[in-house]
């Protein structure tokens, strides 16, 4: 049953443009724009496979956003101000998310009509299509730079949805450059987590507190250093990775492959070293990536826990209860590391800065892994700390010595506000004497 409010005007619009590009077709004329690419423009093999997902060069262009186009002066604002996101909703005035802040536009609000001129000529005919049937579609923008140079600019993922019967859309900035450990002010020991042969290595946190990009900076120090085989799964891919030492393949969900399931199947086929997935979401990505972690592939995945307790429930917890002995097995065998990330605000206002929380695999975590007992895990974290191994609270208080956070900054970051209370009470100590 649909859940969301239907625009007739909307639909009416989709399905008139959807009849437009069919009669192209089977008059054989082609287009310039999207309708093409969806359309297959002539080109060969691109067809639906078996299974209705449309596949071919042509659906991987991105499309531009030109000189003049309706949506261009609001997107060069996004990404003059460095913000993360822009939301366009009619009859509110354009909002730029700016770290933690929601900022107005000094911009006329977009009424429904304009938005939906605005965004229709930028989807072709599946995305239309999709809009059409689930009130939501994704696609795919390149604005160019400054000086109009097709080459350069950012790119940018646009979410088009229903809301109150009416288009909106959320329009994320990509990044343009992979950034290293240290400009992320991350720990240098996590480059050591990607020298390993095998095994899994998971990056957890909520969203928006830069899992992405940690990763994209792991994937850079492999690239940089050694020969590999990377394969990255991502949806979408926001990082673009140029091979230098390592050959890296990036395929993006729904362009290149269905679901991160099937794009980890095939993956294993093609004898990579590593292969990033961008979001375990399922049972069936996350059975292969345990076989794959377990066979002699190295695996870097993201879940979205706050704890290295809670990433490895969250992978238990997926099978049924007949299954879970054998995954804890598993699970056990295969996990090299858990990186837990938060966000902390600064304390001068100037932005934010991570902290991390890192388990490292021993003989002793494989064990209360194997037997159900996830519990003891922390104490692990604390025992560790020779071997590189740091708990959240201990990376907050870090923070707060730099006097790059404040006390409540930290409590409202950390996992376990006990323990992070009796570390500030004990430097607080220390300092008075």
């Amino acid at each position: 049953m649909t859940e969301y409010m239907r625009d007739p005007e909307l639909d009416r619009l989709v399905r008139e443009m959807n009849r437009m590009v069919e009669d192209a077709d089977r008059a054989g004329r082609g287009g310039d724009g999207p309708d093409e690419a969806e359309a297959g423009g002539g080109l060969e093999g691109d067809r639906p496979d078996p299974g209705g997902f449309e596949v071919g060069p042509a659906r991987r262009r991105l499309q531009l956003v030109g000189s003049g186009d309706p949506l261009e002066r609001a997107l060069r604002s996004l990404t003059a101000a460095g913000a993360s996101d822009l939301l366009l909703i009619p009859g509110s005035a354009p909002v730029l998310r700016v770290e933690d802040r929601l900022e107005p536009l000094d911009l006329p609000a977009p009424e429904a009509g304009e938005l939906r001129r605005a965004l229709l000529p930028h989807m072709g005919r599946a995305a239309r299509r999709q809009l059409e049937t689930t009130g939501a579609a994704d696609l795919s923008l390149r604005l160019p730079g400054a000086d109009h140079d097709q080459a350069g600019g950012w790119r940018l993922r646009v979410n088009v949805h229903h809301q109150r019967g009416e288009p909106a859309a959320a329009v994320r900035a990509l990044p343009q450059r992979i950034p290293d450990l240290g400009q992320l002010n991350l720990p240098e020991s996590l480059a050591g987590l990607v020298r390993a042969e095998r095994g899994l290595v998971l990056v957890c946190g909520p969203t928006g507190v830069g899992k992405t990009s940690t990763l994209a900076a792991m994937i850079d120090v492999v690239n940089r250093t050694s020969s590999r085989h990377i394969i990255t799964i991502e949806d979408p891919v926001e990082y673009e990775h140029r091979s230098r030492r390592s050959i890296i393949e990036q395929v993006e969900i729904g362009t290149d492959t269905p679901s991160f399931a099937s794009a980890l199947r095939a993956a294993l086929r093609r004898n990579p070293d590593i292969i990033l997935v961008g979001e375990m979401r399922d049972l069936e990505t996350i059975s292969i990536a345990l076989t794959a972690a377990e066979t002699g592939h190295l695996i870097l995945a993201t879940l979205h826990t706050r704890d290295v307790g809670q990433a490895v429930h969250r992978i238990i917890d997926v099978f049924g209860s007949r299954q879970q002995a054998q995954v804890r097995q598993q699970l056990a065998l295969s996990l090299a590391a858990i990186v837990c990330q938060q966000l902390a605000t600064r304390a001068d206002g100037s932005g934010r800065v991570p902290a991390v929380e890192l388990l490292r695999a021993t003989y002793a975590m494989r064990n209360h892994i194997r037997k159900g007992e996830v519990h003891h895990l922390y104490n692990e974290l604390l025992m560790g700390r020779g071997q590189g191994m740091i708990s959240m609270e201990e990376s907050l208080l870090a923070l707060v010595r730099q006097g790059l956070i404040d006390g409540d900054e930290a409590l409202a970051r950390c996992n376990r506000p006990d323990e992070m209370e009796r570390l500030m009470g004990r430097q607080a100590g220390t300092t008075g004497a």
